[in-house]
């Protein structure tokens, strides 16, 4: 254990890092301005080194289920039936209760968007297929865009990178610091970032699909070939069967793209991180 926390001193201000700039990319510029003077006094107040020891001391956080009471735990429940945490379940309260444990840095799991199965429609987003997202929650590892927040875990969607920002607030208020995991090459089949600069593309977007490989290509390519839904036999269906207008077990790319755990194939396995 002590190994282990011996990495996370060096690899915390890198963390910190990526997530302040991710989080003020998209931002207005009086929040930019309040973020970046909020960081500056955060630099100024939160200790480094502020447990026995001078060993930073990291609590992680599994977000969707930290504030979560409901204890239905339906099999392929919704988010209503099932519940989910909030960025807001967080509070002052349970901050300073983990603080008192001696911790230095709250590492929040699974807040980048990913795909989920929730219609946002409404907020103008995409709704995602359930032939390609595992679970109804969706894997947090299948980023839909790096520049903004899951939906799931915002009160008010439309609002959800503030409400995360008012997260990170709380928890500098409290005398730690923020740790989120991002992982560069573990995307959706549909990314598509509404949050992005308009300078920079979505990936994928300017590839050059007739190669398997190019050097600036974002992705590889199984060339000449569509993607296909896997197969299931029975111990998996999307949904565990329900109903839903995208569930057809069909879902374009053309050329198909190779699977994230490495299937070249145009129709993975339903094992596969397809």
């Amino acid at each position: 254990m002590h190994a282990q926390m011996k990495k996370y001193k060096y690899s915390t201000r890198i963390f910190t890092l990526i997530l302040m700039t991710s989080a003020l990319l998209a931002c207005s510029d009086q929040i930019k301005t309040q973020a970046a003077q909020r960081l500056k006094e955060t630099n100024e107040t939160v200790t480094d080194v502020n447990v026995k020891g001078g060993k930073p001391v990291v609590y992680q956080v599994f977000t969707r289920l930290f504030g979560n009471t409901n204890t239905t735990n339906k099999p392929w429940g919704t988010i209503k039936e099932n519940g989910v945490g909030k960025f807001s379940d967080i509070t002052d309260t349970a901050l300073k209760e983990i603080k008192e444990l001696g911790v230095s840095h709250i590492w929040y799991t699974g807040v980048p968007h990913h795909d989920v199965i929730t219609d946002y429609t409404k907020f103008g987003i995409s709704q995602d297929d359930p032939d390609v997202v595992k679970g109804r929650a969706g894997s947090p590892y299948a980023v839909k865009d790096y520049y903004s927040v899951d939906p799931d875990l915002a009160d008010n969607p439309a609002n959800r990178l503030a409400e995360f920002e008012a997260l990170i607030m709380r928890t500098h208020a409290n005398d730690m610091r923020v740790i989120i995991d991002i992982v560069p090459n573990h995307v959706a089949r549909n990314y598509h970032s509404l949050a992005k600069p308009d300078e920079r593309a979505d990936f994928g977007e300017n590839d050059e699909t007739s190669v398997e490989y190019a050097r600036d290509n974002n992705f590889y390519y199984v060339v000449g070939q569509d993607f296909k839904v896997p197969k299931t036999t029975g111990h998996y269906q999307p949904l565990g069967g329900e109903f839903h207008d995208l569930a057809d077990g069909k879902f374009f790319e053309s050329p198909a793209k190779w699977t994230g755990n490495g299937s070249r194939k145009a129709q993975p396995d339903e094992n596969d991180w397809y």
